[in-house]
């Protein structure tokens, strides 16, 4: 299980994004709450979602993990 937190600044498009807590791009303290552990991006998304409608991924640390895991999917 991985740590994920909920980005209190919205981005450019009015999004409040969600980043695991390795992520590169993970606000200050301050500027973020903690959503819980979740196995993935996708399940954090499901949580953020009802605290703020408008959360969402962050392409760096949970997006492309997402596709990746879809397109393995595919493959088998």
């Amino acid at each position: 299980m991985k740590f994920f937190y909920l980005s209190t600044i919205s981005d450019e498009n009015g999004n409040f994004q969600i980043h695991e807590k390795e992520c590169p791009n993970l606000p200050d303290a301050l500027d973020r709450d903690y959503l819980g552990p979740f196995n993935n991006g996708k399940e954090a998304l499901r949580r953020a979602l009802s605290l703020n409608e408008n959360a969402s991924l962050c392409d760096t640390c949970c997006e492309k993990k997402s596709k990746l895991s879809l397109i393995k999917l595919k493959e088998l």
